[in-house]
């Protein structure tokens, strides 16, 4: 089967996955409502179509500080890629850069910064980090990822631990022998591979490695460590939009870590206006969180978001065709992308503003009160 959909390259790669490794990439925290809300949130907007417009050449280019991008999308960060492909990192590295797509690079990849980058020297390349509490490894990956030629930082602030994730624990999860994050030291990530019933490798790491007493202040230190533009992600409301700003944050990502972290967030769809219209315009906003179809990342587009960051459906074209895989699906979301341009007689980015969207159900004008009764 040619996978014609991104839910046709998921069931391509559950086919082929173990199950304890498809739980890994699916599952997500509590209940898993907040990994169900964030593809329907998109739903609830329809776009307006404008007609006879001109739309022979439609362009959905763009270019984050300074490097320019196919389609105005990426590849979010992940970890331990060598779960869905023996070739790991490498492979969806090269899947971005022939697909023109940004690669946000997981500080937990299982391959080097330096292997990444020598796989595949034309991607855009950005390098993602937790707070570790060791701030010396963290120092050293920021400088090893300037020498390697990563663009910017991208700093997950939603994750002072690891959400209680329950597939995870129910399979008992951890990292299989070999599978290492190959940045770090081993002393660092030891504690993801040990398995036991009820209990996750990678929760338990997080506790042991995480720094949860990092506040905004904290931001100076790292800051100081270099002058690669620095993003957060994680963040969901104009309150700590705000306080980036005044933080000096180059950018933001709106985004409940695709419900892997805490249930019950509202849907980055929900919430991604906000925070746009928090922020300076030269800030710019991208957002994760259940796109499934170009028409999505057109949706993001006209709520402001600059650009948008695909999770699960690369580690699914990487599981089931490698390199080829991965980039099959950037592929497929740039066609979507365009198909949707034309059709919608939206032929730029530019013409994919707010106005280019409604609310669907459509929200009923308001009915006037009625009136008052008369007492005689």
């Amino acid at each position: 089967m040619v996978p014609l959909t991104l839910a046709e390259h998921g069931a391509l790669a559950k086919a082929r996955l173990p199950a304890v490794t498809w739980d890994f990439f699916e599952g997500a925290a509590g209940t898993e409502w907040t990994a169900r809300a964030n593809p329907d949130a998109w739903q609830r907007y329809v776009l307006r179509p404008r007609v006879l417009v001109d739309v022979s050449a439609p362009d959905c280019g763009t270019e984050l500080f300074g490097a320019r991008l196919a389609a105005p999308y990426g590849v979010a960060p992940m970890a331990y890629h060598g779960l869905a492909h023996p070739e790991a990192e490498c492979a969806t590295a090269r899947a971005a850069a022939g697909a023109g797509a940004l690669l946000v690079t997981s500080i937990f990849a299982g391959r080097t910064l330096e292997q990444i980058a020598e796989a595949a020297p034309g991607a855009v390349r950005w390098l993602q980090l937790y707070w570790l509490r060791d701030r010396e490894a963290l120092a050293a990956l920021v400088r090893r990822a300037e020498a390697a030629g990563y663009r910017a930082l991208v700093l997950t602030v939603d994750a002072p631990k690891v959400g209680r994730r329950l597939r995870d624990l129910r399979n008992g999860f951890a990292l299989p022998p070999g599978m290492t994050a190959a940045n770090l030291a081993a002393h660092l990530t030891s504690g993801a591979g040990r398995a036991e019933a009820g209990r996750s490798g990678i929760e338990e790491h997080s506790k042991q490695q995480f720094d949860p007493t990092v506040t905004w202040a904290d931001l100076a230190w790292l800051r100081r460590r270099t002058e690669l533009p620095l993003l957060l992600k994680g963040v969901l409301t104009a309150e700590d939009a705000e306080l980036a700003v005044e933080h000096g944050v180059d950018g933001l990502v709106v985004s409940n870590h695709g419900g892997r972290q805490l249930d019950g967030t509202p849907p980055a769809a929900d919430v991604l206006a906000e925070v746009v219209d928090a922020v300076p315009a030269d800030r710019p906003v991208l957002v994760d969180g259940g796109l499934r179809h170009g028409a999505d990342l057109a949706k993001a587009l006209a709520l402001g978001a600059r650009a948008a960051l695909v999770g699960r459906p690369v580690l699914w074209g990487l599981a089931h065709g490698g390199a080829d895989g991965a980039r099959a699906v950037l592929d497929l979301l740039r066609e979507e992308l365009l198909d949707t341009m034309v059709l919608a007689g939206r032929p730029t980015l530019a013409d994919l503003d707010r106005g280019a969207l409604a609310p669907w159900p459509p929200v009923a004008p308001p009915t006037a009160p009625p009136a008052a009764p008369t007492y005689r």
